[in-house]
């Protein structure tokens, strides 16, 4: 690999001092108008860029906010990104996203990596829920904002979901459509969300006078298709059979219609299907699903607009902020044929 091109050497090439290169580079109307076309046409000859990062680094301003995800594969998150990306470009910076695949372990490693690059703020949906990675974090003054999840403290921004209020909309709609056994399909239970929904749907149940009892709960090992369709093959082999699921998220039902669907159970004739977050596949799936919808768009740009705002130049009037958005009920065929008797 050859050497990377320095400014020194553009400097060199064009018979200029690097300060004069730096100006043509940052403040071009400086420089005489023979000399800014030499040094550019070295520039475009040496097919030199700029180290964008040890500028910043001097500056002390990153123009890069870091978006870590539970999981890029779910489309929520995809959303979620988009959404971030909206409010930073129309602000002049670039979203760097990350991955840390539910492992507390790997965000960590992200952590440190956005350390050491000086991004200039974070937004993170946590893997780890002991919260002892962001709170070594902490130490590095770098500003983060929570994403689908409240933070725990006063001292920063987060912008979640009602999601005891969406997992209650999931238990009141199967309930009206004269259901009274649920399953309840969650993803890791340490994860708050999964708490969050499941303590919904039961508010539900406790609103008509159902019995806690009556649901049955299938703790799946992650949050995604795979797992769904295990927690379908459990399903398959609970007697009586309830007549209704609720999933923690869409992935989860997606697998679990799979998983009836190869066993001959008719969705929603003999089973009833919920999901959360409404993604795109939702709507086209073989059988289009109920979902509770979470404002995935919304929710990531308010969440970088925040982290925008304490990062800029109005900073000292910054004051850190909750934001709860509401979910929303979404309808399809997955629940909507009525069951015999009902």
């Amino acid at each position: 690999m050859g050497r990377m091109v320095g400014i020194k050497d553009v400097a060199r090439q064009a018979g200029v001092s690097v300060g004069t290169v730096s100006n043509v580079i940052n403040r071009p109307e400086m420089v005489a108008e023979a000399t800014r076309d030499r040094v550019q046409g070295v520039i475009e000859r040496l097919g030199y860029v700029r180290q964008e990062s040890a500028r910043q680094l001097r500056a002390g301003r990153s123009r890069i906010i870091a978006l870590l995800v539970l999981d890029m594969a779910n489309p929520f998150f995809v959303d979620v990104a988009s959404g971030a990306e909206r409010a930073a470009r129309e602000a002049g910076l670039g979203v760097m996203v990350c991955n840390s695949a539910q492992s507390p372990e790997e965000e960590a490693d992200y952590l440190g990596l956005f350390a050491e690059h000086r991004v200039r703020g974070v937004l993170v949906t946590p893997a780890d829920v002991t919260g002892a990675n962001l709170e070594s974090f902490r130490r590095h003054d770098i500003p983060f904002v929570f994403v689908d999840r409240e933070v725990p403290s006063a001292d920063g921004c987060s912008v979640s979901v009602d999601d005891i209020e969406g997992g209650a909309l999931a238990g009141r709609h199967l309930i009206a459509q004269g259901h009274r056994s649920v399953v309840y399909v969650s993803g890791p239970m340490l994860l708050p969300q999964c708490q969050d929904r499941r303590a919904g749907l039961l508010s539900a149940f406790a609103e008509e006078g159902l019995a806690a009892e009556t649901m049955v709960h299938i703790e799946a090992e992650r949050l995604d298709v795979a797992s769904g369709r295990d927690a379908g093959a459990r399903l398959l082999g609970i007697s009586p059979r309830p007549t209704a699921v609720f999933c923690a998220n869409d992935l989860l039902a997606l697998g679990v219609l799979q998983a009836l669907f190869a066993a001959g159970v008719s969705v929603p004739g003999e089973v009833a299907l919920v999901g959360y977050d409404d993604i795109e596949f939702a709507a086209a799936a073989a059988v289009p699903l109920t979902s509770v919808r979470q404002p995935a768009f919304r929710m990531g740009r308010t969440a970088a607009e925040l982290l925008i705002e304490e990062t800029g130049e109005e900073r000292e009037d910054h004051r850190h902020r909750r934001i709860v958005l509401q979910p929303e009920l979404v309808v399809r065929d997955s629940t909507f044929a009525p069951r015999p008797g009902a």
